[in-house]
């Protein structure tokens, strides 16, 4: 068991490799398939023993072998964090198809979470398909109930799209882009209507706390914008592990 473990921390750190090539080509409008991995400064092709996940990096001081830029911290973390949440998942859900579908979820889920903090936007081509793709995939692999599905994907879109055309409303501002109704949909549409409460309040407890605090320690006034698709992101895969605690908690308290 130890085993497949390991494996299962191995494959997800595999991914996050790729994932830091679809985070930094996406938005670039570059294909994530060709070229092969290169480096970002000199452009020279990264060799296989070079880009093995989290270990290269170690092995290489963080500087490119070839012309000694420095490579961004940004790398190992998400290779790290993908590595450990296919752990997290091989635990929840065993070698099973739930597991493949929340890991593909959760992947698309860092793949915008590091694209939204780096240039303010969720791109369409992630979360427009998702919407369909993620719907149909808890319909029918997850079998979560086609109208609990059905209503979060509805109510997620809803919801932000209320309260940011309100918002824009009363204060004559975009306050909350296209991508993060976009991005809700597809989270509700996934995990139902029911996680919404959890989702919205966990994205915005937290997303309060560090906006405030990235106000005062840049000194922005109340326009500094904090790019709110991480929060929904982070709250979707903390509903995915502690979701069903979340609702006996609401039960008990009602």
């Amino acid at each position: 068991m130890i085993f497949l473990d390991v494996f299962a921390f191995i494959f997800g750190a595999a991914i996050g490799s790729f994932l830091n090539v679809c985070i930094f080509r996406i938005p670039a409008g570059e294909s994530i398939v060709k070229p092969a991995s290169q480096c970002p400064s000199c452009h020279h092709p990264i060799r296989f023993y070079d880009n093995i996940p989290i270990v290269s990096f170690l092995i290489l001081r963080a500087k490119c072998r070839d012309c000694g830029s420095k490579i961004s911290w940004r790398y190992p973390l998400v290779e790290f964090l993908t590595g450990l949440l296919a752990l997290m998942l091989f635990i929840k859900f065993g070698p099973t198809l739930n597991f493949l579908v929340f890991f593909i979820f959760t992947a698309v889920l860092i793949i915008i979470t590091f694209i939204d903090l780096d240039h303010q936007i969720i791109p369409d081509i992630l979360s427009l398909p998702g919407i369909p793709l993620f719907f149909l995939a808890a319909v029918f692999i997850v079998k979560l109930p086609c109208l609990e599905a059905l209503i979060g994907l509805l109510i997620g879109g809803g919801v932000l799209l209320t309260i940011a055309l309100v918002y824009e409303l009363i204060t004559r501002r975009e306050g909350m882009g296209g991508g993060d109704i976009k991005l809700l949909a597809m989270i509700g549409g996934f995990l139902g209507w029911k996680s919404l409460i959890f989702v919205l309040l966990f994205s915005s407890l937290t997303g309060a706390v560090i906006g405030i605090t990235a106000m005062i320690i840049k000194k922005q006034d109340t326009k500094y914008a904090v790019p709110f698709g991480p929060f929904l992101s982070a709250a979707a895969v903390a509903w995915i592990f502690w979701g069903d605690a979340f609702m006996r908690f609401l039960i008990v308290r009602s």
